[in-house]
């Protein structure tokens, strides 16, 4: 049996792309920026090859030290050929779609139409709706929720509808059909990439906290994804995390979520174990979520140097036949301060298999020749534009 292990360290961005200027990133980059700090330790990741990639630059200590010259995985540096730089176009073009224009984002709030529409559905009113911190939107807004039983609805810089409401006002499972509600009237023009639950509890403003059924609501991919393919030619695709969530289901055969990086590592081990051929999709959101929008360094670097301990297990369980590739869908980069949104960068790409001899491939024109590779492995032609990363690379059997 085959299997590809994809994990992507959701907002692990590697440099500034040459038209980051033009999405308002200066100089950006968040492995160089995370490897400052005193926690950064990743050499297992070294080892296969993340330090030589292209244009890749390390500061503090990380940077002073020599580079192996040799290294154990094929890497590249992977460019996004997609107008955006979040995590639905991301994935998306992973595995195969193409973004010619960035998904809706509403710095001043949502209009009226919106609205409008979406409380005459829930029969609820909204309070905020503008871009706001998801910490900080239920201690100023929670009392007034509890109040009158209106919904707090805020968006951020990325393409998303959030609705946040605490669970003694609002049962969860009613906040989610709020949120199917509001999937229904964001389509085309205001067809967001995500519509989001953010359920909370506490007794009042200062003591509010998120909980974890936290629930995200994708827009369907416009066009045929490697996930489509996988599972229309009778593979298994398996999703571990929020990667059932970004797809909307499509293509997707299997799925479990996952509360962190670290339960997202404990399922990727226990499939690991499991008799499956096909793809195991994973998605290990903490860098992005807990670290990165909230520039922290330290924590990011911790959270990379965890992985990194637990990589040489994902190594140890590899069969024959298997493969291990590890990238990113974006950057958000802890020390760019002029804003809290994600950063336009390129991302690594690392795939390590028995089989598979070392191999560094320079500059990837797109995110689509990792869904290319998948698909080659099993044999299937893409239906979208990428190029494999296996030809020639494999030996023989």
């Amino acid at each position: 049996m085959k299997r590809i292990f994809l994990i992507v360290l959701d907002s692990f961005g590697i440099g500034a792309m040459e038209d980051s200027v033009s999405y308002g990133d200066v100089d950006v980059n968040t492995l160089r920026t995370v490897s400052s700090s005193p926690y950064f330790h990743m050499p297992h990741m070294q080892e296969l090859g993340l330090f030589q990639i292209d244009g890749v630059k390390l500061s503090g200590p990380a940077g002073q030290g020599e580079r192996a010259a040799a290294h154990r995985a094929v890497i590249a540096r992977m460019a996004e050929r997609s107008r955006g730089k979040d995590t639905t176009i991301g994935h998306w073009e992973i595995a195969g779609v193409f973004s010619p224009k960035p998904l809706p984002t509403y710095p001043d709030g949502f209009p009226e139409e919106v609205l409008d529409a979406f409380c005459r559905k829930t029969k609820r009113g909204i309070l905020c709706n503008r871009p706001y911190s998801g910490t900080a939107v239920i201690q100023d807004y929670g009392d007034a929720h509890r109040l009158s039983g209106d919904l707090i609805v805020y968006t951020s810089a990325d393409s998303v509808f959030q609705i946040a409401a605490h669970e003694e006002v609002v049962a969860v499972e009613e906040l989610y059909e709020y949120c199917r509600m509001a999937r229904e009237i964001l389509q085309g023009e205001h067809g967001v990439g995500r519509v989001i639950a953010r359920p909370f509890t506490g007794p009042c403003r200062g003591q509010y906290t998120r909980t974890a059924r936290r629930h995200d609501f994708s827009i369907v991919p416009p066009s045929v994804t490697m996930l489509d393919q996988l599972s229309d030619a009778g593979k298994d695709v398996i999703a571990v995390g929020k990667i059932r969530d970004i797809f909307a289901g499509k293509g997707i055969t299997e799925s479990v979520y996952t509360a962190g990086n670290a339960e997202g590592i404990d399922r990727t081990l226990e499939y690991l174990d499991k008799d499956f051929e096909g793809l195991c999709f994973i998605n290990l959101v903490d860098y992005d979520m807990l670290y990165g929008h909230r520039r922290d360094a330290d924590g990011y670097a911790k959270a990379l140097r965890y992985f990194d301990d637990r990589l040489p297990a994902l190594l140890d369980k590899l069969g024959d036949e298997d493969l291990l590739m590890m990238t990113a869908d974006h950057g958000c980069d802890p020390g760019y301060m002029a804003t809290t949104d994600h950063t336009r960068e390129y991302t690594p790409f690392l795939m390590y298999g028995r089989k598979v001899p070392p191999k560094n491939l320079g500059t990837r024109k797109t995110f689509a020749d990792i869904g290319a590779t998948v698909l080659d492995y099993f044999g299937i032609k893409p239906a979208f534009e990428g190029e494999t990363m296996l030809e020639g690379s494999l030996t023989p059997p």
